[in-house]
């Protein structure tokens, strides 16, 4: 493992997943932002790419499974997270509306949950500005 002079950021991922017209959220079980609702997510591990960290935190902290996401976007904002410099980059998915998913919390997550995309409390983080970008993307 190479070891750089220069401090790097931390790289996470972010997953937005949605479902008759409903967001996939999760509350924290860890700071910071404890007990906060957030969209599921978190570190990439060294030996995964970035889809794969997505696919496997969604399950983590959900127990909901997929087969893919699709890249939405990169942020990268200076104070994002409080506890250092992190990217994170957000996957997307639009469920079948027939599948009638029921998530299931897990790692550090102590809730999963389902909210209205159009009555969104604020989120942990930077996930309402996601959100809010997210929003306009799809229509």
């Amino acid at each position: 493992m190479p070891t750089y002079k220069y401090p790097r950021p931390a790289y996470t991922v972010d997953i937005i997943i949605i479902q008759l017209e409903k967001i996939l959220l999760i509350k924290r079980g860890h700071p910071p932002y404890l007990g906060k609702w957030a969209l599921p997510g978190g570190f990439m591990d060294m030996e995964e790419t970035p889809e794969q960290a997505a696919i496997r935190e969604l399950e983590e902290e959900t127990s909901v499974k997929v087969k893919s996401l699709e890249q939405f976007k990169t942020y990268g904002a200076i104070d994002r997270d409080p506890r250092h410099r992190t990217i994170s980059t957000v996957y997307y998915a639009v469920l079948d509306d027939k599948l009638n998913i029921i998530p299931k919390a897990g790692d550090d997550a102590t809730e999963a949950e389902w909210f209205s995309l159009d009555n969104l409390l604020e989120l942990a983080f930077d996930h309402t500005e996601i959100l809010e970008e997210f929003k306009e993307f799809i229509g």
